[in-house]
């Protein structure tokens, strides 16, 4: 982002010292508050009771997104211009913790009583491939990943609402050529519990993960001389104070979110996911405008189809999305900073980035099965081959969206 940088994966001392200070915003956290009730009143009225519970997880996660600042879009990049590899190692923690939750219950889901849950796995192939590599790229531009995008539009961020009204209309392309890219070489999902069983795929997901952060740190303390403490960082402001109006220790978030991911597995049936719904809500509008979405195969297929005819609070992606960005709006107002970064002045080149962010990246979750979170961290968490791929092709997308941040108007 320009000027702000909401997705940071750190918090200095001295920021931490003045956010505790910051009085409650009573007017946005009661807007929030109110929000909360009424969608809650309106699924309790016309949806089924577990999306009650989804919207109050994905109120959780929005809330422990902001007060930790867990972005992945300033981790990855950190990592390649700073060297600071705290945001990378506290996203292997999570995809650890992750791992060690969601593994098992998968693989144990019949002797559980939880026989109708799956994971989340996906095909390999051309789709994959590229479509991760452009949201890799998109991110870099739009500032903010798939829930980057959504907790910080929650917070106020108006750029950040660019970015996610061209992320919603890159979706709804990507729904139009899907099955196009589908057709292109790839093979059937790796499900690496199937292949090994749940404690080899626990221990090899663990062992991997455990290499990368410490070639991060290695990275790190070669050109720093040590590592930033940032995932262990003792609250500056005391446990309570810290826990309703942040900055969480990295720590805490990728608790929470793995947590939180595990209770989204549990009561819908599948893991956290995001970016199915920014393209429902673009094509419904298509929809409502007089376009005719069953021309578009994608729209015809049973799911699709089904959640296009059905309203919104009914389908579990869009009602998590709503509670996540009324969540990030209420941790806001908590710390007292919701709409600081509205505040300032959009030029040309951070809005142009924004729009062809947006678009990159809802292009590409739509080839590539997701996002940062449904893709990468929900697919690593089911121990599915794609997620690791996901990564990698991300990765590599991220890096050409880092060198081409600068000319447009945006600081590493």
């Amino acid at each position: 982002m320009a000027s702000v940088n909401p997705t940071s994966a750190t918090t200095s001392p001295g920021a931490a010292a003045v956010d505790g200070a910051r009085r409650v915003d009573g007017f946005v956290v009661a807007t929030a508050l109110a929000g909360l009730a009424l969608l809650g009143a309106l699924i309790w009225l016309e949806a089924p009771i577990d999306r009650l519970w989804l919207l109050l997880i994905g109120a959780g996660l929005g809330v422990a997104l902001y007060h930790a600042a867990f972005g992945f879009t300033a981790g990855w990049r950190n990592l390649v211009t700073k060297r600071r590899s705290g945001g990378m190692r506290a996203q292997m923690l999570l995809l650890g913790i992750a791992t060690v939750l969601i593994v098992p219950v998968l693989g144990f889901a019949g002797e559980l009583g939880l026989a109708g849950i799956s994971g989340t796995l996906a095909p390999v192939g051309t789709s994959l491939v590229v479509g991760s590599f452009l949201f890799g790229f998109g991110m870099q531009l739009g500032g903010g990943c798939g829930s980057g995008t959504l907790f910080t539009v929650g917070a106020g961020n108006v750029r950040m609402v660019i970015t996610l009204a061209a992320f919603i209309a890159g979706s709804v392309l990507g729904t139009m050529h899907l099955p196009w890219w589908l057709d292109q070489p790839g093979f059937d999902p790796v499900n690496l519990v199937t292949g090994l069983g749940v404690v080899p795929a626990v221990a090899l997901q663990l062992a991997v993960l455990a290499a990368l952060a410490w070639w991060f740190a290695r990275i790190e303390r070669r050109h720093h001389g040590a590592v930033d403490r940032v995932i262990l960082r003792r609250p500056e402001n005391g446990w309570a104070a810290t826990l309703f109006k942040g900055s969480w220790p990295l720590l805490w978030g990728a608790v929470a979110l793995a947590v939180l991911n595990l209770a989204t597995l549990v009561v819908a049936g599948y893991p956290w996911g995001i970016t199915f719904a920014f393209g429902l809500w673009g094509a419904k509008i298509l929809q409502a405008v007089g376009v005719d979405m069953a021309h578009w195969e994608f729209w015809t297929w049973d799911y699709p189809s089904l959640a296009l005819k059905d309203s919104l609070l009914v389908n579990i992606v869009s009602v998590m999305d709503f509670g996540l960005l009324l969540g990030a709006m209420l941790a806001a107002g908590m710390a007292g900073r919701f709409n600081r970064a509205s505040r300032r002045r959009l030029s040309a080149g951070p809005v142009a980035s924004a729009v062809l962010g947006g678009l990159a990246m809802g292009y590409g979750a739509r080839l590539g099965f997701g996002c940062n979170i449904g893709a990468m961290f929900s697919g690593i968490a089911s121990a599915s081959l794609h997620g690791w791929i996901w990564f990698a092709c991300a990765f590599a997308g991220s890096l050409l969206g880092i060198r081409l941040r600068p000319r447009m108007g945006l600081e590493n």
